[in-house]
């Protein structure tokens, strides 16, 4: 007979087994979800630091306003009222490079430099020739559409990353970019939160593939959040009829 191994979750008709311990006894109301997802991802327990740390990246990428994200999912809510899952899954699969896909690109785009140049000291000689070698190609997790002064989660983030002494090779590259990339650029753009969230999971040693669905993973949270208010305060009929009732027919142009 085949045996299809897991060290995840395991039943029998008395017991449920999660990452080898039992689900009910030492897991329920013990273990906090933010500590079981990094648990489950990395199949270790994170130290009480490392949670903090995690925890902080759910809560900076939960909710940030009526984004695409959260006007799609109280719009599909709208449509199918009868399906929460797929107002929560409308809102997750806008999850891409403008909004929450960012925190996997930085994560990559750091890994990248930092595994081609580790070991490395002198973080902001190398966030100078990483710079210079973009040229004019988007540097991830640099700029902000509406932060333009300064994202405030990034340097929460940072505080928090340094209080647990969890600042790793990834987070300093990236507070080195904010620093020089003006010499280079001629203007100053902020470290976004997302992207900080990015370099935060990698330095926390988080699989570069699955860093994405960490910034979905809290994001279901804010959509949860969002289709609740929606029922306390309806807002996408009036955003459905906004667009309707000032429709303006044209003649199809012709390429």
């Amino acid at each position: 007979m085949t045996v299809y191994e897991t060290a995840l979750g395991a039943s029998t008709p008395d017991t449920i087994t999660l990452l080898g311990h039992d689900l009910a006894r030492d897991v329920m109301g013990t273990v906090g979800f933010g500590e079981l997802a990094f648990w489950l991802a990395t199949q270790r327990r994170p130290s009480a630091g490392e949670t903090r740390l995690f925890e902080a990246v759910l809560a900076a990428l939960a909710d940030h306003g009526f984004t695409p994200t959260a006007i799609v999912s109280r719009l599909t809510f709208l449509s199918a009222p009868d399906s929460v899952q797929g107002a929560l899954a409308a809102g997750l699969l806008g999850g891409g490079s403008r909004f929450l896909g960012v925190t996997e690109d930085a994560g990559r785009f750091l890994n990248a430099v930092v595994t081609a140049h580790a070991p490395r000291e002198d973080w902001d000689a190398l966030a100078l020739e990483t710079v210079q070698a973009q040229g004019k190609a988007r540097i991830p997790g640099l700029g902000h559409h509406v932060h333009k002064n300064g994202d405030p989660r990034t340097p929460r983030l940072f505080e928090i990353a340094e209080e647990e002494g969890l600042v790793g090779p990834h987070l300093s590259l990236f507070a080195a970019i904010g620093r020089v990339h003006p010499q280079v650029l001629g203007k100053t753009l902020p470290l976004n939160g997302a992207g900080t969230c990015g370099a935060v999971l990698a330095d926390l040693g988080l699989p570069l593939e699955l860093l994405r669905g960490f910034a979905l993973l809290a994001r279901t949270a804010g959509l949860i959040g969002q289709l609740a208010e929606e029922l306390r305060n309806p807002v996408a009929n009036q955003i459905f009829l906004s667009v309707d009732t000032n429709t303006r027919s044209v003649a199809p142009v012709e390429e």
